[in-house]
């Protein structure tokens, strides 16, 4: 009768490791850590951006600018130039600036004061100080544009730029609306 033995493979030891490696194997656990912490802060910073600013996967408890504030233009010739009137709806909670509302157009184009269909408010603004503002549902403000030659001018470029705010303390970012205008020629 025989026994076998079972086959067994030697044991191997492994030397100690030395401080140099652990000292790499320290810094690369250390940097993955930092890394992956940082990437939580952009993270967290991008979802509170998305709050503010209406990522549509995150409930924002402030409007996007063009749904707290819908602006329409329109022009009509008179014997005087043309009528420009630039129409805000505000959504209630927000409002616009009277003296951030400006055009920019071609030199020989000018415009005459803006009168407005509504009286404004003043507030203490927390950007502007004291200024005067519109929170009135619909503001109309009126212009008439003319030629320095008395002449018409078809398709002069101009911008219309504004600004609003949400009362709840969100001040959007200027406004530029760029468009094309028919200038009527004045009678004299």
């Amino acid at each position: 009768m025989s026994i076998k033995m079972p086959n067994t493979s030697p044991i191997v030891l492994m030397k100690p490791i030395s401080i140099n490696v652990r000292a790499q194997a320290f810094a690369i656990i250390s940097a993955s850590l930092v890394a992956s912490m940082s990437m939580i802060s952009i993270n967290a910073q991008a979802a509170g951006l998305n709050d503010l600013f209406g990522n549509t996967s995150v409930k924002s408890k402030f409007l996007p600018v063009d749904q707290a504030f819908q602006v329409v233009s329109n022009t009509k010739a008179t014997s005087k130039g043309t009528r420009l009137s630039i129409s805000f709806e505000i959504t209630p909670g927000h409002y616009v600036y009277k003296n951030k509302l400006t055009l920019k157009f071609p030199k020989g184009v000018s415009a005459t004061p803006f009168t407005f269909n509504q009286a404004p408010v003043s507030i203490d603004d927390p950007t502007f100080g004291q200024v005067p503002v519109f929170t009135q549902r619909s503001v109309v403000a009126t212009t008439t544009l003319t030629t320095s030659n008395g002449k018409g001018a078809k398709n002069a470029p101009m911008i219309i730029e504004w600004q609003g705010c949400a009362t709840a303390g969100l001040c959007y970012p200027p406004e530029k609306i760029k468009t094309k205008v028919d200038i009527a020629a004045t009678r004299k």
